[in-house]
């Protein structure tokens, strides 16, 4: 039997000249949830500001809900916002491995530190030995471990292992108050005996994520842990953990503590993974663009500043701090999330605009893997009269496919046709004839024609005038501009839809 140890010696603090060391580190587990991804954007962010260092690993020891597949999903989603890491995956560094499936032989070293310390002990007790002690105290059934196993004698553990007993290995949590400042929410106690002593080793030797993950930060010199308030709960066990780690010469010193606010979806309820907001790559198909995203996944939880919403990567980092994260929970608002996407939007160069737009007008199916010449052409005369009109990249694509479609393939939508007036025929051989004369294809030929044409000559209201020929050329009620747009085409081919819309 192990010796039980004296109380851990005091750990030292995280010194404000010790650089920083962040973490990120996720279960490969579904796909990247943007409170999830909001937490990697905080580490990244602060250990940027900081100079720090930022370390990515990997949590799979759970084989039964991990997979590849989201491993590679989440090295996907950082790459597409531009999180990188300092090391980790992928990259390396100095503590490697950095998948925790591949660090057993590590966390079994550790394990035996603890147990010459008498820092965990054996626990031979069952779920249902545990509940009916309690009820025969007249406790609550479901407080939880007792403590039963601490001090067991050499012949009580001789039974216990005759019997064919295994045995599960506990932390001993100290007898006083645990008491830490929490750099998002201040000083927070747990009161003595609020948590029992907890499982890091099962029964059949496998270290549980309780053990490792505080190892693995001790090992790779983690100074700020900064994760979700969902973990608040489970911080005494790693900070008496830690104590127990720094007394066997593991740790070096106490990291410190953030804890992230909950991430709230509609009716005030945390955004769960069934959530629709709650898929990063769903945002990334409808059009989010990786600057306008950032910007407003920061602003759950901290802010630039009292008046401004929109920033730059470049302000995030140059003046996030993780003191000025509030503790109260962030609601994800979808309309002031694509607000923000559609201001950033228009703030790109018109260039990358326009690269940006190529895959959602693949998926659409206007263009092959390899644009023609023709559709380079309509594709960058065309990328400025939407860059001002949307909010979405996903948008892009129903604005614009009439320009890519042959003439005969325009579909006209119905409340297109339902707009239309009842002397359309006229309104469309009016324009046929202002508009066939015209030598100098230009918008302002074109605009001067039809406004004489149909306006001036036919007396039709300016809001009213041009709506047949935008359904003839588009076959849209709404369409990008009606005159720039018909530039593109050209005359043979806007001329030709007119004809065929006429019928």
């Amino acid at each position: 039997m192990t010796t039980p140890s004296a109380a851990p010696a005091a750990i030292p603090a995280v010194t404000a000249e010790t650089p920083v060391r962040v973490r990120f580190c996720p279960s490969p587990t579904g796909t990247p949830h943007v409170g999830l991804i909001r937490t990697a954007l905080f580490n990244w962010a602060y250990a940027r500001h900081t100079g720090g260092k930022m370390i990515f690993r990997i949590e799979d020891t759970d084989s039964a809900r991990d997979s590849e597949e989201s491993y590679l999903q989440l090295l996907d989603a950082l790459k597409w916002l531009g999180i990188d890491w300092d090391e980790g995956v992928e990259v390396g560094g100095p503590h490697t491995p950095y998948r925790q499936s591949q660090r057993s032989e590590l966390y079994q070293d550790v394990v035996a530190k603890l147990r010459a310390g008498g820092h965990i002990y054996e626990s031979y007790s069952t779920p249902d030995e545990i509940e009916a002690r309690h009820r025969a105290a007249g406790r609550d059934p479901k407080l939880g471990y007792d403590g039963f196993d601490r001090d067991l004698s050499d012949e009580q553990v001789a039974a216990f292992k005759a019997e064919g007993r295994e045995a599960v290995l506990r932390l001993r949590m100290p007898d006083e108050d645990i008491t830490f400042t929490d750099l998002v929410r201040g000083e927070i106690t747990f009161k003595a005996g609020s948590v029992p002593d907890f499982a890091v080793v099962r029964a059949n030797g496998a270290p549980l994520y309780t053990l490792v993950n505080p190892v693995d930060d001790a090992l790779m010199g983690i100074t700020h842990v900064l994760r979700g308030e969902d973990l608040l709960s489970s911080t005494p066990r790693q900070i008496a953990l830690y104590r127990a780690l720094y007394a066997v010469g593991v740790a070096e010193y106490m990291p410190e503590f953030g804890h992230l606010p909950y991430v709230m979806g509609q009716g005030n309820k945390k955004l769960s993974k069934r959530d629709p907001e709650s898929s990063l790559f769903l945002h990334r198909e409808r059009g989010f663009i990786p600057e306008g995203l950032l910007n407003y996944l920061s602003l759950l939880g901290w802010s630039l500043s009292a008046d401004e919403d929109i920033f730059t990567v470049e302000q995030l980092v140059k003046n996030f701090d993780i003191h000025d994260v509030l503790a109260n929970p962030a609601r994800f608002d979808l309309k002031k999330a694509e607000a923000i996407n559609g201001t950033h939007v228009r703030l790109l160069d018109p260039a990358v605009f326009r690269e940006r737009l190529v895959p959602y007008l693949r998926h659409a199916g206007l263009v092959g893997e390899i644009l023609t010449d023709r559709q380079e052409e309509i594709l960058t005369e065309s990328a400025p009269l939407v860059q001002e009109r949307i909010t979405l990249l996903g948008e892009a694509p129903e604005m614009l496919a009439f320009l890519f479609k042959a003439d005969d393939a325009i579909d006209v939508a119905a409340d297109a046709r339902k707009g239309l007036p009842e002397n359309v025929t006229e309104v469309l051989d009016a324009a046929l004839a202002a508009l066939e004369p015209i030598g100098d294809w230009t918008a302002e030929n074109i605009q001067s024609a039809l406004k004489q044409a149909l306006v001036e000559d036919l007396g039709i209201k300016p809001r009213l005038a041009f709506g047949p020929v935008r359904t003839a050329i588009s076959g849209r009620r709404i369409s990008p501009p009606l005159f720039e747009s018909m530039v593109i085409l050209g005359k043979e081919s806007s001329l030709a839809r007119l004809r065929a819309f006429r019928g």
